[in-house]
């Protein structure tokens, strides 16, 4: 009677233990679960696949662009500065210190439209310029000067004077060369077989030497040709004229008389003002006979 007593008393306690107390701890689930998981794991798969895709394309512009240690493409890193290698195209200025090709190898430089160099001072303002252009090539600066590989100068120019350092200069235009001044040269001629004219068609030719001008053709002709007068003048000398043949064929006449044959030998006159003419040669002088040429 006691045993069945204890039993049901037994019972009673462990089915109170198992009942879940209205007092007791609650347990929550903790992690990510559900729609918010499978956003993450999403999410995370997109972010690989775009990695993977940005390293692909660094891998292919690395590739193209021919990135290697030494630089990029035709353009190389050196110890002296960069080389470029094959044509090479700038959208906007150059500037560098020494610009220069291979060894062996032309420099050229191209474009559209024109190149210019320039040189400035420390204040970015321009002392020296050089343009070339379609139409012409300029160059601005105090002094421009041409010289040889040995340093001698053939040509120089600024403000006062053009100096000319050649041995010889030559004009090759079928017109010749205008000097609107005057000119300095020790020696003026032609090429061989060749004329030479000294003309000035509006206003008047002077030659001056201290020593002396001297005029020589050794195998042709010296024309000297004037509209109004010719004029030959020494100051402390004389004037001569040395030649087998001396011909003035357009010298004036003096009358002659009517009767008997007509002469053909005259003698040269001269007037009190210098004027020259012929008169007809008699026994004597005839040239007081016409003096009327004088006047």
């Amino acid at each position: 009677m006691r045993e069945l007593q204890q039993m049901p008393q037994e019972q009673y306690t462990h089915h109170r233990s198992t009942m879940p107390g209205s007092e007791g701890p609650q347990v929550y689930k903790v992690g990510i679960y559900g729609w918010r998981k499978r956003c993450l794991y999403f999410f995370v798969l997109l972010l690989m696949i775009l990695i993977l895709v940005n390293l692909a394309m660094t891998i292919w512009i690395l590739k193209v662009m021919n990135f290697t240690i030494d630089g990029m493409g035709n353009l190389r890193i050196t110890e002296k500065g960069l080389r470029l290698e094959g044509d090479s195209e700038f959208l906007q200025p150059l500037y560098a210190k020494e610009i220069r090709s291979r060894p062996g190898n032309a420099l050229y430089f191209k474009s559209a439209r024109n190149v210019t160099v320039n040189i400035l001072n420390d204040q970015t303002k321009v002392l020296t310029q050089l343009i070339t252009g379609p139409k012409a090539v300029e160059a601005y600066g105090k002094k421009f000067e041409v010289k040889t590989v040995s340093g001698k100068l053939l040509f120089s120019a600024d403000d006062n004077e053009v100096v000319v350092g050649a041995e010889r200069l030559r004009v090759l235009g079928a017109e010749g060369t205008v000097f609107p001044k005057s000119i300095e040269t020790p020696n003026v001629r032609a090429d061989p077989f060749k004329e030479l004219r000294l003309e000035s068609p509006t206003r008047s030719l002077v030659m001056e030497a201290p020593k002396g001008v001297e005029i020589n053709a050794e195998a042709g002709n010296m024309e000297a040709t004037c509209r109004t007068e010719l004029r030959l003048e020494s100051k402390d000398g004389e004037i001569k004229l040395d030649a087998a043949k001396i011909r003035l064929p357009r010298l004036p006449h003096g009358s002659y008389t009517p009767t008997g044959t007509r002469q053909k030998v005259f003698e040269i006159c001269v007037c009190a003002n210098g004027r020259l003419f012929l008169s007809q040669a008699g026994t004597g002088s005839t040239c007081h006979i016409n003096t009327s040429v004088c006047l």
